[in-house]
């Protein structure tokens, strides 16, 4: 099978970037409440106190100051000064002469009974409609995991399993679905993807879904582009990776890391497909291997990882798949948490903080959590609004 050497791919140095520290523009806070607005609210009318938007908003801004449970949310509430609970909509009693939030049995009633699908589109429409232009093509990585701490909630004792669409550069979810187990991603790539515009982007993805039917929607049906990892679940084309002239290619630029109790030095490989390679639309082979060992000492060990993409060299230098590749081992935890309680609202709230601290300039999640725990009104300046 014919090979051409692409140009040599450089170090994989770009680490995600971060957006300049400012507030959401004026309303931004508004914007969502109308798409939090359009979730059907489960409640029978008769005797609403609470609209479900407000009971919304109220946990995002108690996520952002990072509760994870409802008893949480219910307590930060209940701190909050009433400038806060004013703009966040929550209702003034005017017997009792104060706001009153939600308590904690409203809000697990609510949140758990909440349709969580609805409340994933809601949030993906606003983060679409609310997403800033960027330079660039556009890097979206779909990533499954189990969330921890989820076993017990399920009949059959499996964790809670989510399959998440991730913009790469904001680290923000654009869309997740629920799937039965690691098994079943295959058959939800398809629904998860389908409702996003990718035109133009490029999708990342691990072996399982190496799968030719999402090559083809990808190219095809949706005009985006795929990187996705080759291993021994698809053994023929595998073995042609492994088979072409590495030898002769020259490797990329190296890099070195340090961290976590050990080394790791990284080199890239890239070579153009003329013909003969078993995968719809591959252009690119590409072949990572990654050298590791403990700080302390002793024999390294080698990882090979193989790829395919659709991207031809002249769409996509090597250093940019590089990027996106390191790009997508970098994006793998940043959706899922650790919640005893109902595992998917809440799940959906913590994306919907991360989005909203990655497009304030926050990197840490952990100290942005702690910092708006210290200041209830900082949860309404990353929300876009000032206290009433």
């Amino acid at each position: 099978m014919p090979a051409l050497t692409s140009s040599p791919i450089g170090p994989a140095r770009e680490q995600l970037p971060g957006l300049p520290d400012r507030e959401l523009p004026p309303g931004g806070c508004a914007g969502l409440r109308e798409f939090l607005a359009k979730v059907p609210d489960p409640r029978d009318p008769r005797g609403v106190r609470h609209t479900l938007a407000s009971v919304l908003l109220i946990s995002v801004a108690a996520v952002l100051a990072g509760a994870r449970s409802f008893a949480a949310i219910s307590e930060w509430a209940a701190d909050a000064p009433p400038g806060v609970l004013a703009a966040l909509g929550v209702r003034f009693d005017a017997l009792a002469g104060r706001f009153q939030p939600p308590g904690e049995a409203t809000i697990r009633r609510v949140l758990e009974s909440v349709d969580a699908g609805k409340l994933d589109a809601a949030i993906s429409s606003w983060i679409a409609a609310a997403d800033p232009a960027r330079p660039g093509r556009r890097a979206v990585a779909v990533d499954g995991k189990a969330l921890r701490g989820t076993r017990h909630s399920s009949s059959d004792g499996q964790a809670l399993h989510l399959l998440a669409a991730i913009d790469q550069q904001a680290g923000t979810v654009l869309a997740q679905t629920d799937v039965a187990g690691k098994t079943n991603e295959i058959t939800r790539f398809g629904p998860l993807l389908e409702p996003l515009d990718l035109a133009g982007c490029v999708v990342t993805a691990d072996a399982l879904h190496t799968q030719r039917e999402h090559a083809e929607m990808l190219v095809t049906r949706m005009s985006a582009h795929y990187i996705l990892v080759v291993k021994r679940n698809q053994p023929g084309l595998h073995a042609q990776l492994a088979a072409l002239p590495w030898k002769n290619v020259p490797a990329a630029a190296r890099q070195r890391d340090r961290g976590h109790g050990r080394e790791e030095d990284r080199a890239l490989q890239a070579v153009t497909v003329t013909a003969g390679l078993a995968f719809p639309h591959a252009a690119q082979a590409i072949r990572i291997t990654r050298r590791t060992r403990p700080l302390a000492g002793g024999r390294w060990r080698t990882v090979t990882v193989y790829a395919v993409t659709s991207l031809a060299f002249t769409q996509a230098r090597p250093t940019e798949l590089a990027k996106w590749i390191r790009g997508h081992w970098q994006i793998e935890a940043l959706h899922h948490i650790r919640t005893r309680n109902g595992p998917r609202v809440m799940t959906a709230l913590r994306n919907l903080a991360i989005t909203l601290f990655r497009r304030t300039g926050h990197r840490n999640i952990a100290a942005a959590c702690r910092r708006h725990a210290r200041n209830a009104a900082r949860t309404l300046t990353t929300l876009g609004l000032s206290p009433s």
